[in-house]
């Protein structure tokens, strides 16, 4: 058994090393002037790697995950940290999965332009309050460092795409459906034009001891961040702001096609909106967040519960037929920028496609795929994440 697991950990340090590209980072200078700036005030970021051939006029534009920030304490932690300031980001970045420019790793987009977004803000790129705390020098201006990267995209070639997607990991992944019909409105309107979201599909379900946690957290992080006035105003309409920030009363307004990638066991929601530390105050639930495999049979009765209220949120969408999911039962967060979940040999698998092929089926109309899986532990295909975790 130890060999075994040191020989499949050893295959996936060689895919890693194997497929990633080293990508410079642009830092924004010009943003500046407009009041584009990260949580410190310095300039936003982002990663270009240029297509080629026929991906010449194609684009993938991935933003970036990490939370959020709800409170000025949380924010001044963020602040001194890449995901507060672009003075703490790394020179250079690995593209892979759905950035990889190796079509053994990366069949359908690897030809594209591929940039990966930083994120910097705190507010999924929602933030826009003029004012500046002279005492914390906090500027929440998410939704303005957003206009800056697609403006400074759309000058480099952008804006004469024939096909464009727009994608996201978590945090990343709900800024992609909340900005998914305004990306489609910079574009021409004879490019095909769709969104994807990898693990931004939180839903607003109440936590084990029954309080609303992650309705309140995100109400905290829509009033910081000055976010109501960059919501879908088709949901602010009707709902207050901070309900606006959950894909479940967004998602089926969007006029851009959607494609949603998520685990039914989201390992952040489970740790994060079901059990969070709130919750669970003596870390009874400390070795069953950590893998599920851990779980006592109790356990795993919440986490069936779980996945069956995810479900019913998403179907509460009603039909679609622009709209595509990929909904497996892995106990994983982010999977179209991890290679082993992406594309390869020992992917995960729904239907008998992995992510890669079924997001190319779908963008392209191949095939209408709208996927969920069986129920825990059914699926054998999935990658174990805490493996995953120590080599990305």
């Amino acid at each position: 058994m130890v060999t075994h697991c040191l020989f499949f950990f050893i295959s996936l340090l060689i895919i890693c090393r194997t497929e990633s590209l080293l990508v410079n980072i642009t830092i924004l200078e010009s943003a500046v002037a407009t009041g584009a700036v990260c949580l410190d005030g310095t300039p936003p970021a982002y990663h270009l790697d240029r297509g080629s051939g026929t991906g010449l006029n194609n684009w993938v534009i991935s933003i970036e995950g990490g939370g959020w920030c709800q409170n000025i304490t949380h924010c001044l932690e963020r602040k001194n940290s890449r995901l507060g300031s672009s003075a703490k980001m790394g020179k250079q970045v690995a593209f892979s999965g759905i950035m990889s420019n190796d079509p053994k790793f990366n069949p359908e987009f690897y030809n594209w332009n591929r940039v990966s977004v930083r994120y910097c803000d705190g507010g999924s790129f929602t933030g826009d309050v003029e004012a500046v705390d002279p005492a914390t020098g906090l500027h929440y201006r998410g939704a303005r460092i957003f206009k800056a990267i697609m403006a400074d995209l759309l000058s480099q070639g952008m804006s004469t795409a024939e096909n464009a997607i727009l994608s996201g990991c978590s945090a990343g992944g709900l800024a992609s459906i909340l900005h998914c019909d305004n990306f489609r409105a910079l574009l021409p309107k004879s490019a095909r034009v769709k969104c994807f979201s990898d693990a931004g599909y939180f839903v607003n379900l109440k936590d084990i001891s029954g309080e609303a946690y992650i309705e309140e957290y995100f109400n905290d992080v829509v009033t910081l961040h000055g976010s109501a006035k960059n919501l879908p105003p088709s949901c602010t309409s009707k709902l207050k702001p901070s309900l606006c920030f959950f894909p479940q009363n967004v998602a089926h307004q969007l006029q851009t096609p959607l494609f949603i990638i998520n685990a039914a066991y989201d390992h952040w929601q489970v740790r994060n909106i079901l059990v969070p530390s709130t919750a669970d105050p003596t870390g009874a639930w400390t070795n069953c967040k950590a893998d599920m495999r851990n779980c006592t049979l109790s356990e795993l009765k919440v986490l069936q519960g779980f996945r069956l209220n995810f479900l019913k949120v998403l179907e509460g969408l009603g039909p679609s037929s622009t709209r595509g999911y990929y909904i497996n039962s892995c106990f994983s967060h982010c999977q179209t920028q991890q290679q082993a979940y992406w594309f390869g040999p020992n992917s995960p698998r729904l239907f008998n496609k992995t992510i890669a092929e079924a997001t190319g089926d779908w963008f392209w109309e191949r095939n209408q795929f709208q996927e969920i899986d069986c129920p825990y532990p059914c699926d054998k295909t999935c990658v174990e994440d805490s493996t995953i975790a120590v080599v990305r």
